[in-house]
Formats: C-alpha cells, structure tokens, sequence
C-alpha cells in the first residue's frame, strides 16, 4: 500500500497534460481500466444538434454485455485496493480531478452543449461548477464519515462501521450530464468504492471525455470507468449479477424498471432520482417581483427540461391579476433571449432533440383545449427544437397539462382563495420533488412548508438545490437522497461489530 500511495501521490502531484478533446476530436470510445477501448457491440450512437438537426457523430460506442462484464471484472479487481487506499491519497485524486474538469470546463460544456443546446452562460458554467464543487464537497467526507458506538452496559460493546459496497453504477440523464457525475461518482468513490459511469445516449461526450482526466488525476485502473450507451446498457447495468449498487437519475417510468430489474437481479442498492410537477405557492403578501424571477427561472432554465421546474403556479386571489401580468411580460421577455446556443448573449436553448420537441409541442397543442393560452404555445424559428416558453391559465386538476411532467418550457397558472385550499391542490399529484411558497409571513411559510409533501420545500425561492442538504423527492419522484451525508450512507453498508467483555 505504501508503494501505491507513493505513485498516486506522484501522479497527483504532477503536471497537467494537454486536454486532447473538442468539437472536431470527440470521445466516441468506452473508458474501462483506464484505457479508451471500442465498444464489442456493432451497434452504435447517432447523435445531432439540437439547434439545427445536424449530425454530430453516428459512430459513439454503445456497450453492450461482453462491454460491462470486462469492466466489472475491472472494478471487482481494483476494489480491495481502493477501499484501502489511504484517505488523503482518494482525497487527492477527487481534488486533482474537481481542478482538471474546471480547468477545461468551457471545454466539456461545448462537448455537452453540442447535443443537449444548453448555452454556457446560463446552464454550462452552472454545470461545470457542479461537477467540480461536488467532488470536492465529497472528498472533504473522505476522513469526516464517522460510525458509531454504543454504551457497552450489556457488557457488550457495538461499533458501527460505514463499508462500501464494492462495484457499483451511476445511469445519469441527458438533461445535467456533468453536474451529476459529481453528485453520484462523488459520494461513491469517497467511500472506498469503485464506480461505473453510464450517460445518456443523447449526451454523452463530456463523461467520455472525463476518462482522460481521471487517468491523469491518479485514479486506479477500474476505479472510475465510463460506458456510453442506450436504454439497452442502463438494463444489463441494472441486471447485473455483481454491481451492488445503481444511483439512477432520469423518468418515473424507467426508474420503475430500474428498480424492478435490480430486484429481479441481486437486489442491489438503488438510489431513484425521479420526475416532478412541482408546485409554486404565491400568496396575497409575497414580495411578487421576487415570486415572479423565481417562477420564469424555474421553468425556463436549460429550456425546462429539469425535474423540479416549477410547473404548476399558483397564486392567491388578491394579486392574482397582477402575477399573471408580470409573469406574461417577463415570459415574452425571456422568450427574447432563444437562439444559437453558442452563441454568449443566448440565456435559452432548444429541446434536446426531435422526440423531445415533439412531446413538448404535442403538450403546448393539446393544452389549448384544456385551458387558456396566455403567451406562447409555438415553435421559435423554422429549424432545430426551439420553443416559446408557454404559460396555461385555469387548467382543471385533472387535465393532462396539469398532472404530467411535461419537461420543457410549459406552465399552468391557476388561483386559489385559502391556505387550506391550497394545500390539497399542492399536495393533489403523483410527485413529490419540490415545491415553493412565497410569502411574507414565517409562521403561514412554516405552516405550509409542512403540510406539503414533498422532498424540499423553498420559501420565497423554488426550483434549486444545495451540495450540503439532502436533495430528492417523496412518492414517484423517488426515493432515497443525493447530496450531503444522505448520499453517503445510500453507498455504504453499516456493519455493526460486537464485543463482548464479559468473558
């Protein structure tokens, strides 16, 4: 061990290469045992630009059974070193690659922003320091993740001890395919496990290109590996005989086949990062400039395609009239700042791709029947996946736009008269992500903030979350938690020791 924490330490320490990948150089093969391989399966990736339809690439490795055996095998091997592995050397490494990925970060967002069409000032920079703060944030648990011990007055003394699982996975979504590296490979591999990483198929460069640098920041062979593919790879991933745990962030109903495929497997570990309709509840004394900006940035940011936008606002008769007009006018407005994605005056890019477009636009169409239009409802432009951010205004419960996560720039606006009423329209989903409420009152906040179920709760603030506070939701938006210490017992087994001091 000594002899390896020297040359990690070395490896650390030295020089940073050349960052070998851009736009006209992508990572289009598998990252296993620290080397860049083809894929075994013929089939490959096609993918395009969502700003124009062009394609980017059709020849990105897609893995497939023979793929992930050879790098379990990889990660089964390197496991009992890294768990091992003294705890400033993996804080070492964590930090060595939190510096490399900012260092680079335009570039992996332009790698991102090729396929997803999220500019860089509102949603690449954001993603960037995600990544990079995460895995800073979990390196500094390294040494700081205590157990526990209880009174030996039984005349036996019970130590728990936090073990790490051994091989386990993370499958992210297209929608934040940086930021999540971090809040999954993180509390991973600062707890002594080794990690395979699976991005979307619709987004998968910045995570292949990741494999360059987990290599130069000194990370063992088969410690941190990277496998692009489809829905097909998340399945055998999920199916897997020998990876003990899956973090998925992604759809409700892929998620219910994650969890029932790991079910049917080894029963392994999973962690569930789901969908929302995530309500915003603006009372009569909220301060309605702030409650406004919150509103449009929650559904607007990366296009809408984030799982706690603020979907459903609701706001108390007194000022309904004049939210809706604020919040009309600031929409328009921002629907003003839609273009080129690589361009830097750009704040909102188009939908990820043509089945996206289509399932939001199909959405934005039938909601004109089931309420009314009070801005947008188009297509921006004759080419690529743009939308106008679209607000609907008294849609029943019950109707479609109200109750299914679109995932694009799309609203319902409706009023409400008391507190109690508003509680049961809140709480009146399949979801339970996140929520806002607006007011000036703390103990009517408090009171709400309650009485809502759902997994976070922001008073006078909606739709944002926090490395050192637990984050996920309650009903189908999921179970378990990322972030903060949560993440780290979701990695970890406790084992409870016993000794007896009787004899």
């Amino acid at each position: 061990m000594s002899h390896l924490g020297a040359s990690l330490k070395e490896v650390v320490g030295g020089a940073a290469s050349k960052f070998p990948w851009n736009r006209s150089n992508l990572p289009k093969q598998l990252f296993i045992n620290n080397e860049y391989v083809d894929s075994q399966n013929s089939k490959k990736l096609k993918l395009y630009n969502p700003k124009d339809g062009s394609e980017v690439a059709n020849d990105v490795s897609l893995a497939g059974e023979h793929d992930i055996d050879t790098a379990v095998a990889a990660a089964q091997a390197a496991f009992p070193v890294w768990r091992k592995t003294p705890p400033t050397v993996k804080r070492d490494c964590m930090l060595k690659l939190a510096d490399l990925i900012e260092q680079n970060g335009k570039t992996f967002a332009e790698l991102t922003r090729l396929t997803l069409g999220a500019p860089f000032g509102s949603f690449g920079s954001f993603e960037v320091n995600l990544a990079s703060e995460a895995l800073r944030y979990f390196a500094g648990w390294i040494d700081k993740f205590a157990g526990e011990s209880y009174p030996a007055d039984d005349g036996f003394m019970k130590i728990v001890r936090n073990e790490p699982l051994g091989v386990t996975a993370g499958i992210i979504p297209w929608n934040g395919p940086l930021g999540n590296v971090g809040m999954k490979a993180g509390p991973a591999l600062a707890t002594g496990n080794c990690f395979i990483l699976k991005p979307s198929e619709k987004t998968p460069f910045g995570a292949l290109a990741l494999g360059t640098l987990i290599k130069e920041a000194g990370f063992p062979p088969g410690v941190f590996q990277v496998l692009s593919g489809d829905g097909t790879t998340g399945a055998l991933i999920a199916s897997h005989m020998k990876i003990r745990k899956v973090s998925f962030t992604g759809s409700t109903a892929t998620g219910r086949k994650i969890q029932e495929m790991a079910a049917k497997s080894n029963l392994k570990r999973v962690t569930l990062e789901l969908g929302g309709k995530s309500p915003a509840v603006v009372f009569d004394d909220a301060n309605l400039e702030n409650a406004i900006t919150w509103c449009v940035n929650a559904i607007c940011g990366n296009s809408g395609q984030v799982c706690f936008a603020a979907s459903r606002v609701y706001v108390q008769e007194g000022i309904y009239n004049k939210f809706a007009d604020g919040y009309k006018e600031a929409m328009e407005e921002r629907a003003k700042a839609i273009g080129d994605p690589d361009d830097d005056s750009t704040i909102m890019g188009p939908l990820v791709d043509k089945v996206q477009f289509e399932k939001v636009t199909g959405f934005m169409e039938r909601g004109k029947s089931q309420g009314a239009l009070l801005t947008g409802g188009g297509r921006v432009g004759d080419k690529g996946f743009f939308v106008e951010p679209t607000v609907f205004t008294n849609v029943p419960a019950d109707a479609e736009i109200s109750r299914n996560e679109i995932f694009g720039p799309v609203s319902v606006l409706n009023s409400f008269k008391t507190e109690e009423e508003i509680i049961a329209k809140a709480n009146d989903t399949n979801f339970g992500l996140m929520a806002g409420v607006f007011t000036q009152d703390i103990n009517k906040a408090m009171r709400v903030a309650t009485e809502i179920d759902s997994g976070m709760v922001g008073i006078n603030c909606v739709s944002l979350c926090f490395l050192t506070a637990p984050f996920g939701g309650s009903k189908e938006s999921g179970s378990g938690r990322e972030n903060a210490i949560n993440a780290l017992r979701m990695f970890t087994e406790p084992k409870t020791v016993m000794i007896n001091l009787t004899y």
